[in-house]
């Protein structure tokens, strides 16, 4: 999306049984919470070099190796735009310390990059990050951009341009152990899912293999989004599922067999489908109670009345609950979660402010 800066809004975030609250659309009958979160930190994703629009959201795991840049439980944050709000061209990872000191540039690229919302920490402290350039800002000129490792050092190590990649606008990574992982890349100008199977060696990653597994969602240039296409990913390891969050199809969808499968499932099967919550379903996060959790992009369907909305449903397709991130529309993109003995950390950016707000819930 295309913002200008506006203020920043902080909301505080009211945890019930499930995840999230509902902010300025209270529901009849909502249970009061029990306890209620510390207050939420806000900080600025805007580097140095001005880039904006952040994107993606990814916490930085425990036990990482020792040296580089990177803590337990700090959170990155990747940005699409330049200074200039071109789209495609923003070339920055911000770090925003666990420990509440102030963001700082984790990486920067050559121009133009287009970090998108496919971002990931691995244990073994490796950062992977999509991206899809465009020369002018807009989709007349996006290319099939590439998987970037970085080291914890914010040095970069390689590119992957597997022929599979075609647009990352999403990824989600599953670390099977001894170096083993899964990348499934949500491709935006093909419309396809892919997984790529890797390990990890001196140096970076190297991809074994890799499969087309989902195809057929709608995909699109707009003016505004720059791309609107299959987004958020997330996969369930336990019943080999992965779920597809398909902005213009307006819907999410399970592709069953996802780890395993050798061939092209199509679309997968329609698992919610709620016109009056969702307006183009973006990044997608799994909550620790077991339900999704999922960003609009206000581009489809749009209501001026449920703006910037992070929507919570079960794997059954029932809504849950909602909450907006920002008055105005178009900001809420990239979100995760993170949960450890010490509770749940939840976070999010919005487009409209270029911040990250970050909740630690009980």
């Amino acid at each position: 999306m295309m913002h200008k800066v506006a203020v920043i809004t902080a909301m505080l975030l009211l945890p019930p049984a499930a995840l999230l609250m509902a902010q300025g659309l209270p529901e009849s009958g909502d249970p009061q919470p029990a306890f209620l979160p510390t207050p939420p930190t806000v900080a600025s994703t805007v580097p140095p070099n001005g880039d904006v629009n952040p994107y993606g959201v990814a916490f930085v795991p425990a036990g990482l190796p020792a040296g580089g840049k990177l803590a337990k439980g700090d959170v990155l944050v990747s940005n699409f735009n330049n200074q200039a709000n071109l789209q495609g061209t923003g070339t920055t990872i911000v770090d925003v310390p666990a420990n509440g000191g102030a963001p700082t540039v984790f990486f920067q690229g050559t121009a133009p990059l287009g970090l998108s919302t496919a971002l990931a920490v691995l244990h073994e402290g490796l950062v992977v990050v999509g991206n899809m350039p465009t020369s002018d800002g807009t989709c007349a000129t996006a290319q099939a951009g590439a998987l970037l490792v970085i080291n914890s050092s914010g040095q970069l190590l390689s590119t992957l341009t597997d022929s599979e990649i075609d647009g990352p606008w999403d990824m989600t990574v599953f670390e099977q152990g001894r170096g083993r992982l899964l990348l499934f890349v949500a491709n935006a100008l093909n419309g396809t899912v892919v997984r790529l199977d890797a390990r990890v060696i001196p140096g970076g990653l190297t991809v074994l293999s890799h499969t087309q597994i989902a195809s057929g969602y709608q995909h699109r240039c707009d003016p505004a989004a720059l791309v609107v296409a299959p987004t958020g990913l997330v996969y369930d390891p336990a019943k080999d599922v992965l779920y597809v969050a398909s902005t213009d199809d307006n819907k999410v969808y399970a592709v069953s067999h996802a780890a395993e499968t050798t061939r092209d499932g199509g679309t997968g099967h329609v698992i919610y489908e709620d016109n009056a919550h969702l307006h183009g379903p973006l990044a997608m996060a799994l909550a620790p109670n077991g339900d999704l959790l999922v960003s609009n992009s206000d581009v489809i369907n749009s209501d001026p009345n449920q703006p910037s909305e992070i929507v919570e449903f079960t794997i059954e397709g029932r809504f849950v609950k909602q909450l907006s991130v920002d008055p105005m529309q178009g900001g809420s993109f990239g979100l995760a979660v993170a949960s450890g003995r010490g509770g749940t950390r939840f976070a999010y950016v919005d487009d409209v402010t270029s911040t990250l707000t970050i909740f630690n819930l009980p």
